[in-house]
């Protein structure tokens, strides 16, 4: 029997703790305090009968709807003294947004302004080599032309995903030729300043530029620096390169030697 009673306590503990009870007796209270002082000064006139039946209406019609209202504004109030609570979906938008606009930089960073790129191959030796990585301005040559001996990069053909990585020898309106001792003429002219070929060309590697050619208007002729192991504009699959058709120019190294690029 004392174990029923000590249950039945523990239950009462339980449910006089409930927070809508607890509200409804308050508010309960309030209105008790209220109809008292209303019946006092009603007794003088003789109100009494109408002010308790309406004082007892006023403590009926504290419904359950009440309750809600006020239990969800002690909440909010909870939640103002506790903002950590609260806060958790607020601060996953606010990552959500943070990681858009970094996604949304490194597009325009990569798509506009530059790129990291790795070189496949020795053509450019012994400026660059294999395995180089190296990061191009993409941005550069929107505001300027390309110059003589810029590095740059442009895509083979119509081979998907493949580029070619070479140095500007001729430059728009120009004229280029190669003679049998594998010096560089431009505008009939020796090329007294192209100092980066690695060894001169021989005779019988001087392809297209045997004879004399005219660059168009946004055209450029490119040579690698490996002179007699490249691919590039004395051999007719590439060819003058267009303007439009640069990548970008190679102006700094992260590997292979790290600094800028000449």
């Amino acid at each position: 029997m004392s174990e029923e009673k000590s249950r039945s306590e523990a239950l009462d503990e339980i449910f006089q703790d409930d927070p809508s009870k607890k509200a409804r007796e308050k508010e309960i209270e309030k209105l008790k305090k209220k109809r008292e002082k209303a019946l006092a000064k009603a007794e003088a006139r003789g109100e009494k009968i109408q002010m308790e039946a309406d004082a007892e209406a006023d403590i009926e019609q504290l419904d359950d709807k009440a309750l809600k209202k006020k239990i969800k504004k002690d909440k909010k109030k909870k939640n103002k003294e506790n903002p950590e609570d609260v806060n958790i979906v607020k601060d996953l938008i606010e990552l959500g947004i943070y990681i858009v606009v970094i996604i949304g930089i490194c597009w325009l960073v990569l798509t506009y302004v530059g790129q990291r790129t790795t070189v496949d191959g020795e053509s450019m030796s012994d400026t660059l080599h294999t395995d180089d990585s190296l990061w191009i301005d993409k941005l550069s040559y929107r505001f300027h032309d390309p110059e003589r001996f810029d590095i740059v990069v442009f895509p083979y053909g119509d081979e998907e995903g493949t580029y070619y990585i070479k140095r500007i020898i001729g430059l728009p309106g120009e004229t280029v030729r190669i003679n049998k001792e594998g010096i560089v003429y431009i505008n009939g002219e020796e090329l007294t300043t192209d100092v980066y070929g690695k060894e001169p060309i021989d005779s019988e590697k001087r392809g297209l530029a045997v004879d004399e050619i005219t660059l168009g208007e946004d055209e450029y002729f490119v040579l690698g620096d490996n002179r007699n192991n490249s691919r590039d504009s004395r051999l007719a699959d590439v060819g003058n390169i267009d303007k439009d058709e640069f990548v970008g120019k190679a102006v700094f190294r992260f590997s292979g030697g790290f600094g800028k690029i000449e």
